[in-house]
């Protein structure tokens, strides 16, 4: 039976939503149309537009709404910056500019930073062998420095947590987080089995606030394993390999004869 693999962010978002313990981590997500992009922006000041379906950060947009500027409303896009005097303006060339395929609204989430960079974490679940879910590795996605993700695809830095979270945690807090973000993973990998029942691994983008409030940005079915060969400890990436070889993703490397 082959790997299940959900494209569109908002199926994926609405279960997590309609669980009673998940739904607090999940950021205000609802399909992009005028009215949302107005009423969440009045709301929250800065909100990101992004295709339903889609990868790497491409076609992320960010929006923000400062009040008392001459010209409040502001987006970027990639490297671009534009700044518009009202909405009208700034919602036509937002429609100008996005993909030509359906985008969601979400609330902006104000991310910790290191070395002036914005940074969030990729939590990697898995079906272990024995079927179990199992948080297999995590890492920290420090982003470009023009740019509004994170993604590694689109110039972000993949860098250990622990190096991330040093200048905002102690050494005690750090590791009693990375047991949180574990326990997240799997909770997160368990409701989402309930609606696909064919999944076998899930990339949890999270995120922190400068509150550190632990936030659910988005589930990718599809993640990719090796961006944890960035980090030091080559174990992590190996267990990883094995899993997805254990549950059909990769095939099974067969030593030549000699």
């Amino acid at each position: 039976m082959p790997i299940q693999r959900v494209r569109s962010k908002l199926a994926k978002t609405k279960p997590l939503v309609g669980d009673p313990v998940l739904h607090e981590f999940v950021p205000d997500t609802r399909a992009f149309n005028r009215g949302n992009v107005q009423q969440m922006l009045d709301k929250y000041e800065m909100i990101y537009v992004k295709p339903v379906r889609g990868t790497f950060g491409k076609g992320v947009i960010r929006v923000k709404k400062k009040g008392r500027a001459s010209r409040p409303y502001r987006f970027q896009s990639g490297l671009r910056k534009y700044r518009f005097g009202s909405f009208d303006y700034m919602y036509r060339k937002l429609l100008a500019l996005k993909q030509r395929k359906a985008y969601l609204t979400q609330q902006g989430i104000h991310l910790l930073k290191h070395g002036g960079r914005r940074f969030d974490l990729r939590i990697m679940v898995q079906k272990n062998p024995r079927s179990f879910w199992e948080t297999t590795g995590i890492i920290g996605r420090l982003a470009h420095p023009g740019k509004v993700v994170t993604n590694y695809h689109s110039g972000g830095t993949p860098l250990p947590i622990d190096k991330l979270l040093s200048n905002h945690m102690s050494s005690e807090e750090i590791l009693d987080f990375q047991k949180q973000l574990q326990t997240l993973g799997v909770n997160v990998a368990k409701v989402l089995e309930k609606r696909f029942p064919r999944l076998k691994e899930i990339g949890v983008d999270a995120a922190i606030d400068q509150n550190k409030k632990l936030w659910i940005l988005e589930v990718n079915t599809l993640p990719d394993p090796f961006l944890f060969r960035k980090l030091r400890n080559p174990d992590i990436f190996r267990r990883m390999y094995a899993y997805a070889v254990s549950y059909g993703r990769f095939p099974i490397k067969r030593r030549r004869k000699m």
